[in-house]
C-alpha cells in the first residue's frame, strides 16, 4: 500500500511493526518456520522501499536479518541440528526460502554472508523440490501443498529477479506440473480435499499465478483467478492466459501416482457436479493421518463427507507418542474402516494402500485400493472400491476377509441432517435445501446409525481434543463378520434411487 498510495501513513506504520520485531531477543530459532517467515517479511519491506527508507533505517533493518535470520540459519546449515535441511516435507521449502530471500535483499551489502546462505539454501531445497515428483502431487496435502509451493515459489522468482537464474530448480521432475494438484484436489463447490492435517479451506492464488505464467499452463491462471484475494503478488505475477479445464482438456479423473490419491468429477464447469476424492497411500508420512480408504464426497454444491482435518497442535504429543490417541488422526476419525476396535491405532502404522486398479472410463470411472496392509492384524485382505456410475451416483463397496469373526465398523462424518428410512437401509442426508440419498445395497440385515463424532467406547479419549460440534456420524456396525461385503450407494438429489448398480463383486469391476 505504500507503494501504490505513496503516502507516508502506511510506511510509518510499518516502521513501526519492523522497528519493534528487530528489537526482539530472537525469532524463535527453536521453531524455525518463525525465524524464517519473519526473515521473508524483513525481506520485502528492505527491498520494495528500499528506496524510501532513511540510512539509519536500512541499517535497522539489514542488522536484523543478519542478526535473527542469517546467522541462525548459518549455524543450521554449517552443523547438524537443522534437522529439515535435508528433509523433504514444507519446512525445508519454506525455511529455505525465507532465510534466502533476506540474504538476496542485503547481498550487495553483506555480500559474505549473503553467498554461503544462497548456496546452502539452493543445495537443501533441491531435497523437498524432488517431493513434486513424479506429477506434481504432495504427499502432505493440498494445505501443506499451498505452504510449500508458496515458498518454493518466491525463492525461485527471487533467485531469477537477483541473481538471473533458478539453478536449475524449477526443472525438478513434476514440479512443471505441480500446479494441476490443487485443482484436482479442489472440488465444485471450491473446497480442498483436506487429507492429513490440512483445512478445507481454498488454496491460495498468487503462486498458481507464477506457475501457469512460468509452465503454460492457462488452468491454472483459470484457478487463480477463481480464488483471487487482496494479494499483491497477484499483481506482480498477473498473467492474461486462461483456460478453464475444459478447454484445457484436462481429464475429468486423475490418480496421483507417487501419493495414490484419486479423484473423479462428473464435470468441470457444473458447480452443482459430483465429486469424489479417495485416499490411498502411505501411513507415516509427514503430517499423515491413518486415514487409508477415506474419502469425501460432493454433490450439488455441498461438502457431503467430510475431512474433519487436523486437531490442535499443541495437544500433548500431537506429533509423538499419543498423536494416535485423538479421534480425528485415528481411522474413526475418518470416512473409512475400523476393523476390530481397540485401543490400538486402528490401522498399521507403516502401512502403505496401493491403488491397484483406475480406469478413466467416460461413463463409469473407478478405482479399487488395496487395504489389507492397513488392517493386517485382524484380516487376510481388504479392499474399497469407488466407482460412479453414469458419473451421476457413488458407489463405495468395502470387502472384508476377517481372520476371525470380527467386529467392523463403516463411517462417514458429515455436516448434514440425517433421516433414516426403510428400516434404517436408507439415510436422506439434507443441508441447505439439497439432499442425498445413501442406501445400503449390502449385506443383508445392515442398518444406518447416526452418531456424535466421537471415539468408540473402547477408543482413547484424551482431554482437550475437538469435540466436533456439528458433525454428525453415519455408520455401519457388523458384529461378528468374517467375509463380508459392504457397499453403499449415494444419489444426489433426495429422489427415489435408479435401481442398483450392478456388479458389487470388485472382482468384476
Amino acid at each position: 500500500m505504500a507503494r501504490i498510495e505513496r503516502t507516508p501513513r502506511f510506511q510509518e506504520r510499518l516502521w513501526k511493526e519492523l522497528e519493534a520485531a528487530a528489537q526482539f531477543q530472537d525469532w524463535n530459532p527453536r521453531h524455525f518456520l518463525d525465524t524464517s517467515e519473519m526473515t521473508h517479511a524483513f525481506a520485502i519491506a528492505y527491498d520494495w522501499l528500499y528506496d524510501t527508507w532513511t540510512p539509519q533505517q536500512r541499517a535497522v533493518l539489514r542488522m536484523a536479518i543478519v542478526k535473527h535470520g542469517l546467522e541462525p540459519a548459518l549455524a543450521l546449515y554449517r552443523g547438524e541440528e537443522g534437522w529439515w535441511v535435508n528433509n523433504s516435507a514444507n519446512w525445508n521449502t519454506v525455511c529455505n526460502g525465507g532465510i534466502a530471500l533476506g540474504a538476496l535483499a542485503i547481498a550487495d551489502e553483506e555480500p559474505k554472508i549473503a553467498q554461503e546462505i544462497v548456496h546452502a539454501a539452493v543445495r537443501s531445497v533441491a531435497c523437498s523440490m524432488q517431493s513434486f515428483a513424479p506429477d506434481g502431487a504432495w504427499v502432505e496435502g493440498p494445505g501443506y501443498w499451498d505452504y510449500a509451493t508458496q515458498y518454493a515459489v518466491a525463492l525461485l522468482a527471487g533467485l531469477e529477479s537477483a541473481l538471473g537464474t533458478d539453478y536449475g530448480l524449477g526443472a525438478a521432475p513434476g514440479f512443471s506440473r505441480t500446479a494441476l494438484f490443487p485443482i484436482y484436489m479442489t472440488g465444485p463447490a471450491g473446497l480442498s480435499f483436506n487429507f492429513a492435517d490440512a483445512g478445507v479451506g481454498r488454496i491460495r492464488a498468487p503462486h498458481m499465478r507464477w506457475l501457469a505464467r512460468k509452465f503454460d499452463l492457462p488452468a491454472a491462471n483459470w484457478f487463480a483467478n477463481r480464488a483471487a484475494s487482496a494479494d499483491p503478488l497477484d499483481l506482480l505475477w498477473r498473467w492474461d492466459k486462461e483456460a478453464d479445464p475444459v478447454s484445457a482438456r484436462l481429464p475429468l479423473d486423475v490418480l496421483f501416482d507417487k501419493i495414490q490419491v484419486a479423484a473423479f468429477r462428473s464435470s468441470w464447469d457444473d458447480p452443482d457436479a459430483l465429486y469424489v476424492g479417495l485416499k490411498a497411500g502411505r501411513n507415516g508420512v509427514s503430517h499423515g493421518h491413518l486415514d487409508l480408504g477415506s474419502f469425501v464426497l460432493e454433490a450439488s454444491g455441498i461438502r457431503w463427507a467430510e475431512d474433519l482435518g487436523s486437531d490442535d497442535y499443541n495437544l500433548p504429543g500431537y506429533f509423538g507418542r499419543e498423536r494416535w490417541t485423538y479421534y480425528r488422526l485415528r481411522p474413526e476419525g475418518h470416512n473409512t474402516l475400523v476393523i476390530h476396535p481397540d485401543e490400538g491405532p486402528g490401522q498399521d502404522l507403516a502401512a502403505a494402500a496401493s491403488v491397484d486398479r483406475f480406469v478413466a472410463d467416460p461413463k463409469n470411472p473407478f478405482a479399487i485400493v488395496n487395504l489389507t496392509a492397513a488392517y493386517w492384524k485382524y484380516a487376510n485382505r481388504v479392499r474399497r472400491g469407488v466407482r460412479m456410475p453414469s458419473r451421476k451416483q457413488v458407489l463405495v463397496v468395502d470387502e472384508v476377509e476377517a481372520k476371525t469373526p470380527s467386529e467392523v465398523w463403516w463411517f462417514l462424518h458429515t455436516r448434514a441432517e440425517a433421516e433414516l428410512s426403510q428400516g434404517g437401509r436408507c439415510a436422506l442426508l439434507r443441508r441447505r435445501g439439497k439432499s442425498v440419498e445413501a442406501r445400503i445395497l449390502a449385506p443383508e440385515g445392515a442398518v444406518f446409525l447416526v452418531q456424535d463424532a466421537r471415539p468408540l467406547p473402547s477408543s482413547p479419549n484424551p482431554p482437550g481434543q475437538n469435540t466436533n460440534e456439528g458433525i454428525r456420524k453415519l455408520a455401519i456396525r457388523l458384529e461378528s463378520v468374517r467375509n463380508v461385503r459392504i457397499a453403499v450407494l449415494f444419489t444426489p438429489g433426495g429422489a427415489p434411487s435408479p435401481p442398483a448398480p450392478q456388479g458389487l463383486n470388485l472382482r468384476r469391476w
